[in-house]
């Protein structure tokens, strides 16, 4: 039975003198196009290697990146935008991994947006989106673990001046330690330039992301089922920071 028929079928300033976010100013966002919510799009890009992101977003994150330094604190970016083509690898790379090592395609999957996004749904193709950790530590390797950004990680410092600061550049967390939140685990190095990203899920939230996923081709989507992706949408998807939901019209 043809995939897509089954799918539808089945339907630098110091903290002190922090620009509150009433000082920017943001271009009208109202319209963005399938291919730019999916990470298919050719969207200009402000920063370089680690830090690629929106031209207010970038700015803001400079202003935080300087602020934070005025304290000792060095924000690292280790990864920003992310393009389709680029979740599509880290998906493949981990379905044929889990796959390899005896998990069926839906234990695979499960596994998979733990952490990782399905290509096309990633906020991380917003140019939005950054993980970040705290440089000059020493750490280099495995990075994004919870446990860096503990009472006594190498990251510990940093997440405290982000708890208190980061709302003032427009930046929030996006996958909270809430114990009811739902979907993907907690992520305290993952955070969103809210003034941007809620109009661009607002907007995703329009699309019939059903359809969308059964156009397109990958690792293990033959296997996507309704089931499967209502609860995806419903977790992994809207279920974040509340901060972060658009308004309801």
């Amino acid at each position: 039975m043809d995939r897509r028929k089954f799918i539808t079928s089945t339907t630098a300033l110091s903290v002190m003198s922090l620009m509150p976010l009433s000082g920017f100013s943001f271009p009208g966002l109202s319209e963005f196009s399938k291919d730019e919510l999916m990470g298919k799009a050719d969207i200009k890009l402000y920063g370089s290697n680690k830090i690629r992101l929106r031209k207010d977003a970038f700015g803001a994150y400079i202003m935080m990146y300087k602020a934070a330094k005025q304290k000792g604190i060095t924000i690292q970016a280790v990864s920003s935008y992310r393009s389709f083509e680029d979740q599509k690898r880290i998906w493949t790379n981990k379905y044929n991994r889990f796959t390899a090592q005896g998990m069926n395609p839906l234990e695979a999957m499960n596994k998979i947006i733990e952490y990782s996004t399905i290509p096309g749904t990633s906020r991380h193709h917003w140019g939005t989106d950054i993980d970040i950790i705290m440089g000059d530590t020493g750490i280099t390797d495995d990075v994004l673990q919870e446990k860096h950004f503990e009472e006594g990680g190498a990251f510990y410092e940093l997440k405290q001046w982000l708890t208190k600061f980061a709302t003032t550049f427009g930046f929030e967390e996006v996958y909270t330690n809430q114990t009811q939140r739902k979907g993907f685990k907690y992520e305290p190095w993952h955070f969103s330039y809210s003034p941007t990203s809620k109009p661009m899920l607002k907007a995703y939230r329009n699309l019939d992301v059903f359809s969308v996923l059964s156009t397109e081709d990958f690792a293990g989507s033959e296997h996507f089922t309704t089931d499967f992706l209502t609860r995806y949408i419903n977790e992994n998807i809207m279920d974040i920071n509340p901060v972060l939901l658009p308004e309801k019209d």
